[in-house]
């Protein structure tokens, strides 16, 4: 079994993965839009650009999403995609990169737990965590 991280957009998956792979330096595998999809006859047209799928490779992890139906979006809480990284170097980068534009919960900092570990919500409405461990 395994999970992977769906995230859900209301028309700016696109521009989000495009970030994420950016950022990550991962690579989207695969991004379908509703019009290059089979139900492109039922989808609306100004729907037909949003992204139906699409899924992106960081390291041995998969992150996908999509652009939900308008009536089925909801703005992301509850959860955050966190990220664990092997050096503070990493972490500061990612950390930075990752929330421009966006909101800080929590400064990247070292804690009891961590040498780094911070908190924000992308400009795409997600929210992250970035940890790196404490070495020995």
């Amino acid at each position: 079994m395994k999970i992977h991280p769906y995230l859900s957009f209301n028309g700016t998956c696109d521009a989000a993965f495009k970030f994420y792979e950016q950022c990550t330096g991962g690579k989207i595998l695969f991004k379908m839009t509703y019009g290059e999809s089979p139900m492109a006859a039922q989808t609306p047209a100004d729907l037909h650009k949003r992204i139906l799928h699409v899924t992106l490779q960081i390291g041995d992890y998969l992150l996908q999403g999509g652009d939900a139906p308008p009536q089925y979006f909801s703005q992301p809480q509850g959860f955050s995609v966190s990220i664990d990284v092997d050096n503070s170097a990493e972490a500061e980068r990612l950390y930075k990169a990752l929330s421009e534009f966006g909101q800080i919960k929590m400064p990247l900092q070292e804690t009891f737990w961590a040498a780094r570990f911070g908190m924000f919500v992308d400009q795409f409405g997600t929210p992250w965590m970035i940890n790196c461990h404490k070495q020995g």
